[in-house]
């Protein structure tokens, strides 16, 4: 496997894996109009062109396929951290993890936060990481529930 920095030639396969690994990963924990609404933010392109020009972009790749990544905005709040629905429970999210884990320590930060789905809330809490709250986030008319989460770094 090979993990590198993402560039804008990775967008079109970072939105294709986001959508469908909401699409498949999260059934279990959103209903079918949360789905929907959720990976409707793949059509977003001022968005991602936004993550990918000023956050931290991090790309997991195996035989040529991108099999996850994860982003890093302003040093400490992990944005997007999805791996791909073939490739769940490989230990993916977490190479990604402490790769961005590590940046943030260079960069002397204090803490690392996320807003965290249900699907992905016990890999953070293996991380390390706390529930600070839980959130309804709206997105198209549609609640979604999540969680702001934390992780201190000492």
């Amino acid at each position: 496997m090979i993990i590198r920095k993402g560039n804008t030639g990775d967008l079109p396969e970072m939105r294709r894996l986001f959508t469908e690994t909401i699409t498949s990963v999260c059934k279990n924990d959103y209903d079918r109009n949360q789905i929907d609404a959720w990976k409707s933010g793949s059509e977003n392109n001022e968005r991602w062109l936004e993550v990918i020009e000023n956050q931290m972009v991090i790309i997991s790749k195996f035989n040529g396929e991108m099999t996850g990544f994860c982003t890093l905005d302003k040093g400490s709040y992990i944005d997007l951290l999805f791996v791909h629905k073939d490739f769940q429970q490989q230990g993916i999210a977490r190479r990604l993890y402490m790769f961005i884990e590590q940046e943030a320590r260079v960069r002397n930060e204090k803490k690392l936060t996320a807003d965290v789905s249900k699907t992905a809330r016990p890999f953070f809490e293996k991380m390390g990481f706390r529930i600070i709250t839980e959130q309804k986030v709206n997105v198209k008319g549609i609640d979604l529930a999540n969680y702001k989460m934390e992780k201190e770094l000492t």
